[in-house]
C-alpha cells in the first residue's frame, strides 16, 4: 500500500508533466464548468473553495456568482497547475493557495460550498479526503463533484471499461460521502457531465 507522500508524489509529478498544455487539450469546457457552478446554487456573498483546482477554470465562474463581496479560493497540490493558474489571469479571480485537500489550512465551518472538478479520482483516501471538505464547509452547504465528461466516455477515452467498484458508480459515491458527514441530493452522469450535488449534514 502507498503512504501518503507517495500518493502526493504521484499526483505531483502526473499534473506538473500536464499543466503547462492543460487548458490547450480541453478548450471547450467552459460552458460546462459554468454549468455545473450554477448548479452549485451559489449567491452573492457565499464563500466557495475550489478544491483541486488545477489551472482555475472554475475560478470565473464561482467569482461571477459570489460576487466582488463572495470569498473565492483555489486549493492545489501542484505547483506548476497553480503556475498556469497565474499565467491565465485567474489568480484575480479568487486567492490561490498551494495546499493538500487531505489538510486544509482553512477553518471550520467557515465555507459555504466546494466545487471539485476532476476531484475525487485523485483523492488517496477517499473517505476520510471528502471528510475534510465537509469539516470546512457549515451545516447545509453544499459540495460539487464535477467532470465535463461522464464516466463512460473518460474510461473510453483511456481504454478502459468501466468497473462496479467504480467510486464514481452512484451506489458507491453515495455511500462513501454519507460516511464522510453528506447527504447526495443529485446525480447525473451522461457523455457530456457528471455531476453529483451534496448537502453538508448538520
Amino acid at each position: 500500500m502507498r503512504n501518503m507522500s507517495d500518493d502526493h508524489t504521484h499526483v505531483q509529478e502526473f499534473f506538473t508533466a500536464r499543466a503547462a498544455g492543460w487548458d490547450s487539450r480541453f478548450p471547450d469546457d467552459g460552458p460546462a464548468y459554468a454549468a455545473a457552478v450554477a448548479d452549485l446554487g451559489l449567491r452573492a456573498g457565499d464563500r466557495v473553495l475550489d478544491a483541486g483546482c488545477g489551472t482555475g477554470r472554475a475560478l470565473p465562474p464561482l467569482r461571477a456568482a459570489v460576487g466582488s463581496s463572495g470569498v473565492v479560493v483555489g486549493v492545489d497540490l501542484t505547483p506548476a497547475m497553480l503556475e498556469a493558474a497565474v499565467r491565465a489571469g485567474r489568480d484575480r479571480e479568487g486567492r490561490l493557495l498551494l495546499a493538500d485537500v487531505a489538510a486544509l489550512p482553512l477553518r471550520s465551518e467557515s465555507l459555504d460550498a466546494v466545487f471539485g472538478a476532476g476531484l475525487i479520482a485523485h483523492l488517496p483516501h477517499p473517505a476520510e479526503n471528502l471528510r475534510e471538505l465537509a469539516r470546512v464547509v457549515r451545516p447545509g452547504g453544499v459540495l460539487a463533484l464535477f467532470h465535463p465528461i461522464g464516466r463512460a466516455a473518460l474510461a473510453a477515452r483511456h481504454g478502459r471499461q468501466i468497473t462496479p467498484d467504480d467510486l464514481r458508480a452512484e451506489p458507491n459515491l453515495r455511500s462513501v460521502l454519507a460516511g464522510s458527514g453528506w447527504r447526495m441530493t443529485s446525480y447525473v452522469d451522461q457523455d457530456d457531465r457528471f455531476l453529483a450535488l451534496a448537502v453538508r449534514e448538520g
